[in-house]
Formats: C-alpha cells, structure tokens, sequence
C-alpha cells in the first residue's frame, strides 16, 4: 500500500502541461517497467502516453488502442506497450489474448483501465491517476515498487 511519501501531485493546466509531464515522465522510465494509467474516459490517460513516446523520440501518431488492444512502439534497445483494456468484459481476456508475453526486461507496458484485468496483470511499478480539474486535470503518481520510488524522487 503507498503511504504519502510515495505519492507525487502536479495541477496540469491543459493539455500541452500533460504532453510535458509525459515527456518528463519518458526520461526517468526505465525498460522493465509497468505504468498503470487510471481516470475516467477523457481524463487524460492517452495524452499522457502521447508525452511519454514524444519523450523517448516518436513523433508519429498515437491513438487509444480502444479497438486494438495494444499499440507496440519499437525504440532502439525496448519497445512501449501501450495498451487500452476497456473493452474487456472479463480478465480471462488477459490471458487468451496472450499479453503476458509482452512484459519484459526490454519493454516498458503503459496501460490503460487495468482494473479490466483484475489480478492477472503484473505489479506496476508507477499508477498515474488522471483526475478533471477545471480546464486541466490533476496527476497522481504512486510508486509501487523500488523502480517507481526511483522515478518520483528523481522527479
């Protein structure tokens, strides 16, 4: 369970501040790493991923993998996984869509509505939560681990 010190807040005022905390975020992830990505529709989550992949050097599109389940974004030494599981109706989803595979040590799985999943899904190491505030949104990340608490106190 986190406590205090393991929670960071930021007020994003719109939507190019969540591009910038994303890019930020990028540069202190490391491969091997799972991000949970919480809110409600629109809150958010898919923006942050977009500052995240600008971070690491994408400049193509990103969009929610609503339909697809998952979008791979390959880099030189890992790939992001970004993956959208609102779709689901039952974790066993999970499993028969044979995700587990993409956790790895040279990857780094950024996922949208994990509770879909239940307790099928690894541990993250980070939960990002994105919550309406005005025009912008408020961000809540949470370590979960040794990784994540690397994260926030570099942040």
């Amino acid at each position: 369970m986190a406590t205090a010190t393991d929670t960071l807040e930021w007020v994003l005022a719109d939507e190019a501040a969540t591009l910038a905390c994303g890019v930020r975020l990028a540069a202190l992830l490391q491969p091997g790493m799972t991000v949970f990505l919480d809110g409600d529709l629109g809150a958010g989550k898919t923006t942050l991923t977009r500052g995240i992949l600008r971070g690491f050097g994408h400049a193509g599109r990103v969009k929610s993998p609503t339909y697809a389940l998952v979008e791979p974004y390959a880099f030189d030494t890992f790939t992001v996984y970004h993956f959208d599981l609102y779709r689901f109706a039952d974790p066993d989803e999970w499993v028969d869509a044979g995700f587990r595979e993409l956790f790895r040590d040279d990857s780094i799985c950024l996922i949208e509505w994990p509770e879909k999943a239940g307790v099928l899904l690894p541990a993250p190491d980070l939960t990002a939560r994105l919550l309406p505030d005005g025009d912008g949104r408020t961000l809540s990340l949470t370590a979960h681990s040794a990784k994540g608490m690397q994260c926030l106190n570099r942040l």
